[in-house]
């Protein structure tokens, strides 16, 4: 931003009342990023004209065809006209959607089409079809695994496996949530623990060494991470757990930065891990430092 632009933004919030003055930084906002994204999509077709690989080429395809997005495929269009009921639960004044026939609850501060919009992404986040589902056929919970649903949010996780797994512990940093995964996990209070702090490599007043956490609850058998690049420091933590243990599945989150795949992979191959990537690519273009190849893996599945 020049002197000369910062001037006059400085000014402008003076004479400019204050509900304009957002709409219009708004709109330049949107107009900036229209004009990265736009800008990232022929980058992207660019860079990958020539390849041969059938995952990449049908990636392209989307793109070619239809707006850029994280999750680069048709399924997704499915979702776009999903007919989605948000009600309003008086008692205690949350909106919830009915998920897999039990109430999912969100922040207070939402509204119903920030509900909306927030729910068919979850749709399309774990759909079959999709490159961040952490669940597949041959990578289940069983009735007797506890979980560690790392990065939490709203818990659409842990609540479409809640009935089926032995306990899960729910970290989420966003205070925000809490009140709305409290009335989710209500009806399973007696093994449901939920934990407002952030998962990393060190303990503070809100953030938690989750080797420090297992120390007391060692019965975590299947960590589920996905901590906006926090990843590494996550598994640098879970090296003593992972080294004295052999019972472990962990589905963890590789699109928040460049190399995550293939460093992830080589740390859990060292600890004898067997790791397989999700099917597809994410084009995680939130990511303002995105370089080629531009495709990332969404996760890596591993178990010992």
């Amino acid at each position: 931003m020049s002197i000369l632009f910062k001037k006059f933004v400085n000014i402008a919030r003076v004479i400019i009342p204050r509900k304009l003055f957002n709409q219009i930084r708004i709109k330049r906002q949107e107009k900036e990023n229209t004009r990265f994204l736009k800008k990232l999509t022929s980058q992207v077709l660019k860079f990958h004209k020539n390849t041969n690989d059938n995952e990449v080429i049908e990636v392209l395809n989307f793109l070619e065809n239809n707006p850029i997005s994280v999750f680069p495929y048709n399924y997704i269009h499915k979702y776009k006209k999903e007919e989605i009921e948000v009600e309003l639960d008086h008692a205690i004044g949350l909106k919830y959607i009915i998920h897999e026939n039990k109430k999912l609850y969100f922040k207070r501060s939402m509204s119903v089409n920030a509900i909306k919009s927030l729910y068919r992404g979850l749709l399309i986040d774990q759909d079959i079809e999709s490159p961040h589902l952490y669940l597949t056929e041959g990578f289940k919970l069983t009735s007797q695994d506890v979980i560690a649903d790392i990065g939490a949010a709203e818990g659409n996780f842990s609540l479409s496996n809640v009935e089926h797994v032995k306990k899960a512990y729910l970290f989420e940093s966003d205070s925000e949530w809490i009140e709305a995964l409290q009335a989710t996990f209500k009806p399973w209070k007696d093994k449901v623990e939920i934990i407002n702090s952030f998962v990393t490599n060190y303990d503070s007043d809100s953030t938690v060494n989750i080797s420090t956490f297992y120390k007391k609850h060692n019965d975590i058998s299947f960590f589920k991470v996905d901590i906006e690049g926090e990843e590494q420091n996550f598994l640098n933590a879970c090296v003593p757990i992972f080294k004295e243990n052999s019972n472990i599945k962990l589905a963890i989150c590789t699109y928040h930065k460049h190399n995550d795949e293939v460093d992830f992979t080589k740390q859990l191959k060292s600890l004898n891990f067997k790791v397989k990537h999700s099917k597809g690519y994410m084009l995680y273009f939130y990511d303002k430092s995105i370089r080629p190849p531009y495709f990332r893996r969404g996760l890596l599945r591993a178990s010992k």
